[in-house]
């Protein structure tokens, strides 16, 4: 797997009380650190902290080049991305690639869009390292299907509108559309549904919901590249995304929210100053 192009690096130096707080971070560690949704001024302190220390760094490819500019100079970066439909490294790959690169000594980052943890297969990267006895931290990102959604005007709840979110993800393990979700329950039981790599089987995924008694006009707003320059969010309905309506110029990454908080971004006036382009159904 050949190493990424190095950009040119600008660490952030903490100010002394700040890196006192920091832990350590021994040769022969791996963090799996959490890039956030895509604008740089979105990584922790923490995140910032990792990089600059990083000896190596595995990185995915929703990870913004800006937050590699974080690392060092000499510091090794290699792209293990995955892309739906695309030849990506095995999971069990990308996990030996760190156990080697920590039993080298090497103070090791696995560096991932958003938060490690959400949808982003760190807890199984977290069990390979326990398994091989490599010992490991994580470092929380900011989540797309919360800070995604605030950069484009959208609350995730809001107190007269929902008491509940549900995060999903559309595909299982093979890239297909999950046969373990509940699509019933789920749409009896959270008046608000955030979905993470839906782009490609969005018309399915509304089908799904209307199949399970959501109604054709419930507000949907689809939000791609979220956080960054190209950032685009679509506002439509239900029923509109069923038949694949509104959404001919949106390419992914993207998040489809469903839901009464949609209809908040207009009022919030959020969205226009975030996103260059927001389409109305």
């Amino acid at each position: 797997m050949p190493s990424h192009e190095t950009p040119s690096p600008t660490p952030l130096v903490l100010p002394p009380a700040l890196a006192r707080a920091m832990p350590p971070f021994p040769p022969g560690a791996v963090w799996l650190v959490g890039a956030g949704p895509g604008d740089p001024g979105l990584v922790t302190l923490q995140a910032a902290h990792a990089l600059a220390q990083a000896d190596a760094i595995y990185f995915d490819a929703l990870v913004n080049e800006e937050v590699l500019r974080l690392a060092r100079g000499d510091c090794e970066r290699v792209f293990v991305g995955k892309r739906a439909g695309c030849p990506s490294p095995k999971q069990s790959e990308i996990t030996a690639l760190l156990v080697t690169a920590a039993r080298a000594g090497k103070r090791v980052v696995r560096l991932k869009g958003g938060d490690p943890y959400v949808f982003g297969r760190g807890a199984e990267e977290a069990q390979g390292l326990v398994a091989s006895g490599t010992p490991f931290r994580v470092s929380p990102g900011v989540t797309a299907g919360i800070g995604g959604l605030a950069a484009a005007g959208i609350p995730v709840t809001h107190r007269d509108v929902n008491q509940s979110v549900t995060l999903l993800t559309a595909h299982d393990a093979s890239g297909g559309l999950s046969q373990r979700l509940d699509w019933a329950a789920l749409s009896a039981g959270s008046p608000v549904l955030v979905v993470y790599m839906g782009f490609r089987l969005m018309d399915v995924i509304a089908d799904r919901l209307l199949d399970a008694g959501r109604p054709a006009d419930e507000p949907v707003a689809v939000v791609a590249n979220a956080t960054t320059p190209r950032q685009q969010v679509v506002r439509t309905t239900l029923g509109r995304l069923a038949a694949r309506l509104d959404v001919d110029n949106v390419a992914p990454p993207a998040i489809i929210v469903v839901g009464g908080v949609v209809a908040l971004a207009p009022v919030l006036g959020l969205a226009a100053a975030a996103a260059p382009e927001v389409v109305e159904a």
